[in-house]
């Protein structure tokens, strides 16, 4: 099955039945698990009058005294760096500057295009202007730095490049200990833009003009994809787009977000593409469960889903619409339009067409269920925490690195605005790939030296370090022609634990 709605095992066509048949069983299963654990869910109250659903907040268990203890000794052994010594040793190893050229063979050669492409991804990824820096980079002009990363970088190679750093950063061991690469979370970041913007626009959410940068963020704390957008635009429309335009070789399948992505319309078109999309939930009193059916009570659980008869899938039109949402889903999938393009057509559109509807009702199915699931499991929820806490630590540390200008970005052009981003997440793709490579180094030593190394342990040291990179002074470029050493992926520390723990947290939410 194309849109990967088939379950495993099945050999049967995938029709409209077996697609209404599964999101029935679906629903029935999910409120049946949700019921029958309610009277043992101590994190979980409906009020019975309102049908409101409160959960206790937990309290996280704290570092543990040896996690904390290794992170004091990385920290305290992680070797004093400068941004453009981690950008140049990081081109020699990934080779991500052989993306980058003219965009014909009739443009004049560069002399040195490592140097000159590693100069630029510092400057633009710090987010100085060209002529700013020149002033504290010798053998530069502000005009060759312009040129260069006017004529020679493009939205798509930068795209690729990011991927570059992705795989090799998804090759090391030390990747093992933070995820698996099957999850991303997906957010979004204010930046401040001139008044004067085309794309400035005053942000709702943030209560101020600029733009956003939309990120997502895997598991293993390295972004695979950015977005720069009005504050105007809906954030939720780019969930599934930088799902589908991430190519490199980590594909995730699990995408947590924040409230933004609790929209019918996400969650249906999430669920025909194979993503499973499980936001972080904070407001329930604006949250509809549906039923099954008219008939469907429940013991424990049924104040959720408001009045008998009320509130009821209309699972006989997702069956009649059945081939004109798979027909949606394949042209996503395939890129013939794009997500962010049928998710506002359908925000917007008529809600007699049949076609929106049925895509609301798939939608309903899919977001109850997920609701049911985040009220019912407890370590579901820590999880998606975790991951939203993840990628707004991503954000801070992106715009740590893009210091210049002091955060604003200065184009007026929306496509250099967008490329802006991209420089920023090559650099800071860079620095976490340079970091993850030095903890592993330390690691190793702490290992000859007699140190037993917990996994989970390791599991708490984030790549997001910052007191070992210095960002200010006078930007040498002696290392750019210093060839490093092969760098080692290898780390003798067995991850098979957190893996394990992780296939039993999923065992159970599948269960559930």
């Amino acid at each position: 099955m194309e849109v990967g709605l088939c379950e495993a095992g099945e050999s049967a066509e995938f029709d409209a039945k077996s697609f209404r048949r599964q999101l029935e069983d679906k629903l029935r299963g999910a409120a049946a698990a949700a019921d029958a654990g309610y009277p043992e869910n101590e994190g979980l109250v409906i009020d019975p009058e309102t049908g409101i659903p409160s959960l206790k907040a937990f309290r996280a268990d704290g570092q543990r005294p040896s996690a904390k203890r290794l992170e004091q000794e990385i920290k305290a052994r992680m070797p004093e760096r400068s941004l453009m010594g981690i950008v140049a040793r990081t081109a020699y190893w990934v080779e991500w500057w052989r993306r980058f050229g003219p965009p014909s063979g009739n443009e004049p050669k560069l002399t040195d295009p490592l140097g000159r492409y590693v100069i630029v991804t510092f400057v633009k990824g710090t987010n100085m202007g060209p002529y700013e820096a020149a002033r504290h980079i010798p053998s530069v002009s502000g005009h060759e730095l312009s040129y260069v990363a006017n004529k020679h970088f493009s939205i798509m190679l930068l795209n690729e490049a990011v991927s570059d750093l992705v795989n090799a950063h998804a090759h090391l061991d030390i990747s093992q200990a933070w995820g698996d690469g099957t999850a991303v979370a997906a957010d979004g970041t204010h930046m401040d833009t001139y008044l004067d913007n085309l794309l400035s626009e005053t942000s709702v959410r943030y209560g101020k003009p600029g733009g956003i940068a939309y990120h997502h963020v895997s598991d293993t704390y390295i972004a695979l994809f950015t977005h720069f957008i009005p504050c105007g635009v809906w954030e939720a429309v780019y969930i599934i787009e930088g799902l589908l335009k991430n190519t490199s070789e980590v594909q995730p399948t699990t995408v947590h977000a924040d409230t933004q992505g609790q929209s019918f319309p996400v969650f249906a078109l999430a669920h025909l593409l194979g993503f499973d999309l499980t936001p972080r939930i904070r407001n329930w009193k604006e949250l509809t469960f549906y039923r099954p059916s008219k008939q469907t009570e429940y013991v424990h659980i049924d104040a959720l889903f408001g009045e008998p008869g009320k509130n009821v899938i209309d699972f006989d039109l997702i069956e009649t619409q059945f081939r004109h949402l798979m027909r949606v889903a394949v042209s996503v999938g395939e890129g013939a339009i794009s997500s962010s393009t049928l998710l506002k057509r359908l925000r917007s559109g008529s809600r007699k067409n049949a076609t929106y509807a049925a895509f609301r009702e798939v939608g309903r199915v899919i977001r109850t269920v997920q609701l049911l699931r985040y009220l019912s499991d407890a370590p579901l929820r820590r999880r998606v925490t975790a991951a939203t806490n993840k990628v707004e630590s991503f954000n801070r540390f992106s715009q740590w690195i893009g210091f210049g200008n002091r955060g604003v970005i200065a184009d007026n052009d929306p496509i250099e605005q967008e490329k802006a981003m991209k420089f920023n997440v090559l650099l800071t793709n860079a620095v976490i790939f340079h970091n993850a490579l030095d903890i592993a180094e330390i690691v190793r030593q702490l290992l000859e030296e007699g140190w037993e190394i917990d996994p989970e342990d390791l599991a708490h040291i984030s790549p997001y370090l910052t007191e070992h990179v210095n960002r200010f002074g006078e930007y040498s470029t002696h290392e750019l022609g210093i060839q490093p050493e092969a760098y080692d992926p290898k780390l003798d520390v067995d991850f098979t634990p957190l893996r394990e723990q992780e296939l039993t947290a999923a065992g159970l939410d599948q269960a559930a």
